[in-house]
């Protein structure tokens, strides 16, 4: 046999792609190595590194004899990036060279190999396992050190293995000397590895909202931020405690489904940021206010997902929020609305899901003095106006609440007795809205609701549109008036209008009400921002 073909895959954006490896051998000819199919460097660096292996291996180096080696990777219009490909390589090359004998029907070979022929571990092997599942293969071959995070897939025999010798010694019984005589050989077959089951762990975490002070105020604004999904801005001098409460803020967030600690973790694996455990808690991201746009909302010549995917199904802390580049501010328009975010580029577009809980934090002024009745504000009126222009009207109008965070009485932080409620009591609250909401939802999501929702999936009451809050959040003609005075009052936009409809609801759920009343509204009303909108 001088042809061969095998099956690989890698990562194209946020899923994978089937990928097969052939090898054609035209032996007694001049030397010639030649990798076809849009390869970057690491993958057609991959040559060298599969002739090391192969040599250490206890094979003769492709590159020690005379003949014409041709390795195609198709399809032939993807760009093929990583060292995804180097243990199929290896192994279409000695079926193609027929010093191994193997069917490749049915199987799936990741890899990188080191020099030596060991396998070193490679990033999205979760979503490439799935997508293997979902194609129908039967077997896959990752190295052990991504077994366990291939093993969360189910459907699939999964074999984690240590080296390319390994995998060659599993799949094939016979090998064959240098003049083609078969050699048999004892087969020592990898055992598959036994499926890994999703564990919620439970965290301790160093901060507890009780150890907070004060900020009564900013702690019950996080808490209905936490049960409807909403955005949230902090504002208030330096030092009062916004940042510690943005990062308290994540604890209270709802346990991730079994199917949200899949996609996060594919997700993280994709980019490789995933270490050896599952992402089982909602993510936290908080990028400096010097990140660039790309590193935020994602892109590149070949896109790659920003920190708005990062944060999918978790928080995106924003401190300093002025400070950012207005083109990053501005792109966050998207994401807030329609929890995608959609890059268009010359090589092609991608849409990445962005699901995600802004927590803005910020000074109230350059200074951040300004309102403080302790300090002096230092900024002039110039100052004043070009930081508030920092953040448009439509960005303020997409978050829902803003939270002002004032300083705390000295006696209140020393004293000991005065303590707020623990983080468990308010996530009980907050998982109990929650479940509210999903009850509600659920009558979305049947098959005589599907045109009217487009296909969507609610869970929050942050994630309805305007249809959705007229045939789920029915307010009575007083509560009506109450809302259409203080919007006119207040000068809302018909965006900001219905956010204050949203929050009504949530801080209903929250008090397992059933309709939204007036001192919903009213308190509703009080998160929207001071400012003209």
């Amino acid at each position: 046999m001088s042809f061969s073909r095998v099956y690989s895959a890698q990562t194209h954006l946020l899923k994978g792609k089937i990928v097969t490896v052939e090898v054609d051998i035209t032996k007694k000819t001049l030397h010639a190595f030649t990798l076809v199919g849009l390869p970057d460097k690491a993958v057609d660096e991959s040559k060298d590194r599969m002739s090391s292996a192969l040599k250490n291996s206890g094979f003769k180096s492709p590159k020690s004899q005379n003949q014409k080696i041709v390795i195609s990777l198709s399809p032939a219009d993807l760009k093929k990036e990583g060292p995804y490909f180097d243990l199929a390589i290896a192994l279409a090359y000695l079926l193609s060279a027929e010093e191994i004998d193997f069917d490749p029907k049915g199987k799936i070979f990741l890899g990188e190999l080191s020099l030596n022929g060991e396998l070193q571990p490679i990033k999205g092997v979760l979503p490439l396992t799935e997508l293997a599942v979902r194609l129908g293969y039967k077997e896959i071959f990752v190295p052990i050190a991504n077994a366990s995070e291939a093993a969360l897939v189910k459907g699939i025999t999964i074999y984690g293995a240590k080296s390319l010798k390994q995998v060659i010694d599993h799949i094939s019984k016979v090998h064959y000397d240098r003049k083609g005589n078969p050699i048999e050989k004892e087969t020592q077959k990898i055992s598959p590895q036994k499926p890994t089951a999703i564990v919620h762990k439970n965290v301790t975490h160093d901060i507890d909202f009780s150890d907070i002070r004060g900020q009564e105020s900013a702690k019950r604004g996080l808490e209905i931020a936490a049960a409807g999904g909403h955005n949230i801005a902090l504002s208030g001098p330096p030092g009062t405690g916004k940042t510690m409460l943005a990062r308290v803020f994540s604890h209270i967030l709802p346990e991730l489904s079994n199917d949200e600690i899949l996609e996060i973790t594919g997700i993280h694996s994709i980019v490789g940021l995933l270490d050896d455990s599952l992402v089982t808690e909602p993510p936290f991201r908080a990028p400096h206010h010097t990140a660039s746009y790309v590193s935020m909302i994602g892109g590149g010549t070949n896109p790659k997902p920003g920190e708005v995917t990062l944060a999918h199904k978790g928080v995106l802390f924003l401190d300093e929020f002025p400070e950012f580049e207005k083109r990053v501010l501005e792109a966050l328009r998207q994401p807030l609305e329609d929890n995608i975010v959609s890059i268009s580029r010359a090589r092609g577009s991608a849409i990445f899901p962005s699901n995600f809980i802004l927590v803005a934090a910020m000074n109230p002024c350059p200074c951040g003095n300004k309102g403080n009745k302790d300090k002096v504000c230092i900024c002039k009126p110039n100052d004043l106006d070009r930081y508030a222009r920092r953040i448009s009207g439509p960005i303020i109008d997409r978050i829902d609440l803003w939270v002002t965070v004032g300083n705390v009485d000295y006696r209140k932080l020393g004293d000991e007795v005065i303590r707020s409620e623990k983080t468990h009591t308010i996530k009980a609250r907050v998982k109990a809205a929650r479940l509210i909401q999903a009850k509600r939802f659920a009558k979305l999501e049947k098959p005589a609701s599907a045109k009217a929702t487009g296909g969507r999936r609610i869970k929050t009451n942050s994630e309805m549109n305007v249809k959705d809050l007229g045939n789920m959040v029915k307010l009575s003609k007083e509560v009506r008036d109450l809302l259409d005075d203080s919007a006119e009052r207040l000068a809302l936009s018909a965006r900001a209008y219905h956010r204050v409809i949203k929050i009504a609801r949530t801080i209903a759920d929250l008090e397992n009400s059933q309709n939204v009343e007036a001192n919903h509204i009213l308190e509703a009303i009080q998160y929207r921002p001071k400012v003209n909108s």
